[in-house]
């Protein structure tokens, strides 16, 4: 194989670390420069907010490499503090910064590699010193003296996303009151808002407030505290943490007449080359390609980082090497909860595909063994073959598990009959002897074959609209215990339990559909197949009564007018400010 000579890589995270190592493995004699614009290289930017909480004690774990040690193992020129100011795409050469000294100079390269990351997006007006960002180690070292020296009390965190949530457990495990300011109707967007219903919930249950659909209009700083302006009043607080997403660090190359994507980040082929082939982009700063549909796209995280920058490296030193696309595999914790996702429904519609989901509520371990604990499972699978498309999961110990051989089944293109032959390891404490990813293959292989029919939770209250009428020609029906129904229904659905089914099926009438419900969708299927083979066309709730009462509970919170939310958070000690 055959190497370039000289290979400049500008930024030393995750992406331009990775690469500037694989390409020393491939070959001794290259000269590798690394520039990186702050301190630190190969850091871990993901542990960032357990530090701030403290489960991660010392700030030296956060560095994975020190430029010293990588040099050592490596013989990779480090520059920190280096700054690409400005590339030439026709001369081969970079503009180099280096805020240390002052000092500009000009850098050569053979081959080139931008691996700048992204920005956190801090809009105009949001410059007070108690408004913070996280996503490198100095953000976290502000962060956390903050907290030592000014001992705040209140926190307000603008964004639901990943980094958002960390933050708002990692403050309210350092002893703050936190509410969460999301824009739109769901914390996570890698999750539908009907399985984020069940991120919601847990995080209220640990005390931190949340307020949806809510959108800051302006910021200042008051009686030194942040008072944010919200539609309908105003709410104070200590400190405010800003996570409402990043945007890729492309404006050199954008400058030098790279081709860039919708996103901003830098268009890649396959190979990593950007629209020149002697500079190739990885990580936060490019978008790739997506796994699924095909689709450029722009993911800013560690894994496929780490995978393009090898795959560059590959590519310089002559080997032919390709990235297959991003999957959109992502995970959290959120106290003690994880929520795990994929490819979800939204992107499905919007891809236009003939698809199909389906709800699960399954224990991560044998029921029977202390500590199972039951997982909240959403996959969306194509409607004809079976073909999984994507999955999100929530619950406790065991989703990362789940999510992991799902993502691996949809790269590999399985079906859910695929998922029925999957052999796991088994012993109570750690599954059944039919995993729940056996247990959704069946599931959805007894929609596929005609043993059940579905409707969804969204489609409940047309049905109850169309059984009010005289004439209406189906029937709804809850098969759950007396006492379960007597607890809590959904309005029109008349009780017979699932026991008794079978002596009052006189009781029913063939010529109308039936839609059945249980607690989350076992009782009714064994109602729809005792039904249907005797003569009934019937339905079963996928997700049963739990899902649509969670997804509905959740509605109504939400239609609760924005200052009556807020003054559910002064409950928490956040200062609130109505506007008369």
């Amino acid at each position: 194989m055959t190497c370039v000579k000289k290979t400049l890589i500008v930024g030393g995270s995750a992406g331009g670390a990775t690469a500037a190592a694989r390409l020393r493995r491939l070959s001794e004699n290259m000269e590798i420069i690394l520039l990186e614009r702050g301190e630190f290289i190969s850091f871990a930017n993901c542990g960032l907010p357990y530090f701030i909480g403290g489960e991660i004690a010392e700030s030296s774990k956060l560095t994975l490499q020190t430029p010293k040690a990588f040099h050592a193992r490596y013989n990779v020129d480090i520059r920190v503090r280096h700054e690409a100011a400005a590339i030439d795409v026709a001369a081969k050469t970079a503009t180099v910064k280096n805020h240390q000294t002052g000092e500009t100079y000009t850098e050569t390269y053979d081959a080139l590699i931008l691996s700048p990351g992204a920005e956190p997006i801090r809009p105009d007006g949001f410059d007070s010193e108690k408004i913070f960002t996280l996503r490198n180690i100095p953000d976290a070292f502000r962060i956390k003296k903050f907290l030592e020296t000014q001992n705040p009390k209140t926190a307000l965190v603008v964004g639901g996303g990943s980094i958002g949530l960390e933050m708002a457990e990692n403050l309210h495990r350092a002893g703050l009151q936190v509410t969460i300011l999301e824009q739109s109707d769901h914390l996570l967007a890698p999750l539908d808002n009907d399985i984020a219903c069940d991120v919601h919930r847990h995080i209220e249950s640990k005390g931190v407030r949340l307020l949806l659909n809510t959108k800051i209009q302006a910021v200042a700083e008051n009686a030194g505290q942040i008072r944010a302006t919200l539609k309908n009043g105003e709410i104070s607080a200590d400190m405010m943490i800003l996570s409402i997403g990043v945007t890729p660090e492309s404006s050199p190359a954008k400058a030098a007449g790279l081709a860039v994507g919708e996103c901003g980040g830098i268009l890649v082929n396959e190979r990593m080359q950007t629209s020149d082939a002697n500079i190739y982009a990885v990580g936060d700063a490019a978008e790739t390609l997506d796994f699924a549909t095909g689709r450029q796209m722009y993911i800013p995280l560690a894994g496929p980082a780490n995978k393009q920058a090898r795959i560059a490296a590959d590519n310089i030193c002559g080997y032919d090497s390709r990235y297959a696309g991003a999957q959109r595999s992502a995970i959290v914790r959120i106290f003690d909860k994880t929520a795990a996702a994929g490819l979800n429904e939204t992107v499905a519609k919007n891809a236009g595909w003939n698809y199909e989901k389906m709800f699960l509520w399954l224990p991560s371990h044998a029921e029977y063994y202390p500590g199972a604990a039951n997982m909240s499972i959403k996959i969306v699978f194509e409607k004809t073959t079976g073909k999984i498309l994507g999955a999100q999961i929530v619950g406790g110990e065991g989703v990362d598990k789940r999510c992991d051989v799902l993502a691996l089944a949809l790269r590999a293109g399985m079906t859910a009959y695929d998922l029925t032959q999957l052999e796991f390891c088994y012993a109570p404490p750690y599954s059944s002897a039919k995993d729940p990813v056996n247990m959704a293959g069946f599931a959805i292989e007894n929609v596929l074959t005609g043993k059940v029919k579905l409707f969804h939770w969204h489609d409940v209250e047309s049905l109850r609209q169309t059984a009010k009428q005289p004439d209406a020609k189906i029937l709804l029906l809850d098969v759950r215990t007396r006492r379960e129904y007597e607890n809590g229904h959904i309005g029109g659905f008349v009780n017979i339990p699932l026991d008794e089914l079978r002596e009052r099926l006189n009781e029913l009438d063939r010529d109308k559909k039936i839609y059945t419900t249980c607690q989350v969708g076992r009782r009714g299927y064994l109602a729809c197949r005792i039904l249907s083979q005797n003569g009934f066309d019937v339905y079963n709730l996928s997700g049963g009564y739990r899902l649509y009462h969670l997804i509905f509970r959740a509605k109504e919170k939400q239609n609760v007018a924005s200052l009556e939310n807020i003054q559910s958070a002064q409950e928490q000690g956040v200062e609130i400010v109505k506007k008369l």
